[in-house]
């Protein structure tokens, strides 16, 4: 449940109503809100608790408390009704701006990756993309050049002024990580690597979090909840394609998942059309289709020479082309009253 406290109530009140969480042997979380604060309680609500509800109602400085029967609390727009605006760096995801986060799929080597970064931060780009730790369907695929990898990432982001955002596939390799990126990818097969979910939650590194392929959108909120539940509500989810019987392109994207998901959570949501198409001739559509269905923002794999990745060129667009999505997404995002994010003036 949630109790949603008056605006302006006392934070005498408010305290009033943590402790009474806490002897009752729930679990408080408190959101601050912009106009009223709003505490969650987990835990099970069974009926012999059922009678707390009246006595929470009747406490002073409280509105109201509504039951939320899904089992994910702090991710509901129930308990934050207002958007959340997650800052990565100097860069910001949700509110009325458009954010773009583009790169190579791999960081490959040093020219590869500074060269990738100027093409991105010129046409757009709020948030530099690249991976160093590469999950591989083949144990024989390149892997990614790890700490090298993050270290050529971060030197190109501080280069061009962008913020970097990269994947962290264990739990062994969070502090590294940490050390070189402003935000922490969780990639779709390690969306429920719940382990993984904690330790990223603890962290408190905002986090890019990707739908699993074979997952449903309440799965998706449910792995949002392990990190959230860590003190951790910097939290971006991303509709990346999902499994069907349709096999023309690598995944389905899911369109109707963005809507949906910006009714039922206040947080941002992304969309990656690269590997949900795995076929740069898509890519800018989706993108198009992405921004027009209300995402605030898109995450779009971008290299210098697609036809020389060492992983995922066939989705990769040129530098050129993903200037025209940008203008193009852009002029959408404009006619349903959202500008794109300027990138941050370098240092």
């Amino acid at each position: 449940m949630v109790i949603i406290m008056h605006v302006g109530a006392p934070e005498a009140d408010v305290q009033a109503v943590v402790r009474l969480v806490e002897e009752t042997g729930f679990q408080p979380f408190i959101n601050p809100g912009i106009e009223r604060k709003v505490i969650a309680v987990l835990g099970d609500v069974d009926i012999n608790k059922y009678e707390l509800i009246d006595v929470f109602s009747n406490m002073p400085g409280v509105e109201r408390v509504d039951l939320i029967s899904d089992p994910f609390k702090l991710s509901s727009r129930q308990y934050h009704p207002e958007d959340l605006v997650v800052r990565v760096g100097t860069a910001e995801i949700g509110g009325s701006s458009l954010t773009i986060a583009a790169g190579p799929c791999s960081v490959e080597s040093r020219p590869q990756i500074l060269e990738a970064a100027e093409a991105v931060r010129a046409a757009g780009a709020t948030l530099l993309r690249g991976g160093a730790f590469k999950p591989r369907s083949s144990p024989h695929s390149f892997q990614g050049l790890g700490e090298e990898g993050l270290a050529l990432l971060r030197e190109a982001g501080d280069r061009v002024g962008l913020p970097v955002v990269t994947e962290v596939l264990d739990t062994h390799d969070v502090d590294v990580v940490c050390r070189y990126a402003d935000m922490l990818q969780i990639g779709a097969r390690n969306m429920q690597n719940f382990a993984l979910l904690r330790r990223v939650g603890e962290s408190g590194h905002p986090v890019l979090l990707k739908r699993g392929p074979g997952s449903k959108i309440k799965d998706l909120l449910m792995a949002a909840e392990y990190i959230m539940v860590e003190g951790n509500d910097q939290v971006v989810l991303c509709e990346r394609g999902i499994t069907t019987f349709e096999d023309a392109a690598r995944y389905t994207t899911d369109i109707n998942a963005i809507p949906i998901l910006k009714q039922m959570s206040h947080l941002p949501v992304m969309v990656d059309p690269s590997h949900s198409t795995g076929d740069w001739r898509y890519v800018t559509a989706i993108a198009r289709a992405g921004i027009a269905a209300g995402a605030d923002g898109l995450i779009i794999e971008v290299h210098p020479d697609p036809q020389h990745a060492r992983s995922d060129g066939k989705q990769s667009l040129k530098p050129a082309r993903f200037a025209t999505l940008v203008g193009e997404v852009t002029r959408i995002g404009q006619a349903m009253g959202r500008s794109l994010a300027e990138a941050p003036s370098r240092a």
